[in-house]
């Protein structure tokens, strides 16, 4: 079954991706992690100027080689307007974090901003992120589920695409990056995927991690690393995954390294998933982090000109024989 847009959506998407219709799309719309990272590359606490302007080293310097970018209007609308023009734009609509005064890891909107206001700004899509335990109580899921509802009709009434971002999560266990919760991300993601691909809650493209703990894969573990899967059961979770959603979908990168990442997707096209893209952030610049707040903008823009973009074009190389065009899965009205 095909997701039916408007021609209005339908354009923009196009507008986020390459001439195959394949989303290759750079991500920086971090807000308080990108703080602690400056001040940490530094050895001093970091400023929103400083913020604000590596966004716009990363808009100026690697557009040329993305079909979009992720920016936040908190920080990133200088960026945007120096990115490349042939570069589709993305606009975050959350709160960074979560609220962490109760259970259930509840999001927020940004207080000034709302569809029509980020559309007016530029943004070809809506991005909303959401961490979403599947195994968390009905009445927490239910408030998230609302919610939304809410932004994926605040979407429609705009005519732009909604892009949600999907992080999973264990309400029980203090880490996703354990073995024991290797055993049981499978579960945890495939199912919110199936969860958010219903048409109530008016997402165009899931943004989503890949299925399993890469680390904990038979052949690439580190040395006395616990194996939590095969590759033959971690095939079978990707193409669950696949198969869980009629929507376009991209996998985010989730501060792995660049080469891990691109294992994943090659990974990802042997298990034979239809996913459609990346929204790929820290895999790309992470490393340009510490040049740029430590000897200064030159040294960190030569680190975007040469290691930034071999990163990208490395990314697209891998794409183009991964990804799977969006095209079979919308429907123009």
């Amino acid at each position: 079954m095909t997701l039916t847009v408007t021609n209005g959506v339908l354009a923009a998407l196009k507008r986020l991706s390459t001439d195959n219709n394949v989303i290759s799309a750079l991500a920086i719309d971090q807000r308080g992690s990108l703080k602690k990272m400056i001040a940490k590359a530094a050895n001093q606490p970091a400023n929103e100027t400083e913020i604000v302007h590596f966004k716009e080293a990363i808009a100026e310097e690697l557009t040329p080689y993305s079909s979009a970018i992720l920016l936040d209007p908190e920080y990133g609308l200088p960026a945007s307007k120096v990115r490349d023009q042939n570069a589709g734009l993305l606009l975050a609509y959350e709160k960074t974090g979560y609220d962490a005064t109760e259970p259930g890891r509840f999001p927020d909107l940004l207080d000034s901003w709302s569809a029509r206001r980020l559309k007016d700004a530029g943004a070809d899509a809506i991005k909303f992120l959401l961490y979403y335990d599947v195994d968390e109580s009905e009445a927490i899921n239910d408030r998230k589920h609302a919610f939304v509802e809410r932004v994926g009709a605040e979407a429609a009434a705009v005519d732009l695409p909604f892009f949600l971002e999907l992080v999973s999560y264990d309400g029980t266990m203090d880490s996703v990056t354990t073995a024991e919760y290797a055993k049981i991300k499978p579960h945890k993601v495939n199912a919110m995927t199936a969860e958010f691909s219903k048409p109530k809650y008016g997402v165009t493209v899931l943004k989503v991690e890949v299925p399993v703990n890469m680390k904990f894969v038979e052949g690439y573990t580190d040395a006395g690393t616990e194996i939590v899967y095969t590759q033959e059961q971690a095939k079978v979770y990707f193409k669950e995954q696949s198969e869980a959603t009629d929507l376009p979908f991209i996998f985010l990168s989730a501060g792995v390294t660049n080469e891990l990442f691109l294992e994943e997707l090659k990974f990802a096209k042997d298990a034979d998933s239809s996913f459609n893209g990346v929204l790929c952030g820290r895999a790309t610049w992470k490393p340009g982090v510490e040049p740029y707040a430590a000897k200064g903008d030159a040294v960190g823009r030569e680190w975007l000109r040469t290691e930034g973009k071999a990163n990208i074009e490395r990314l697209n190389e891998v794409l183009a024989t991964t990804a799977s065009s969006w095209t079979d899965k919308i429907t123009a009205e």
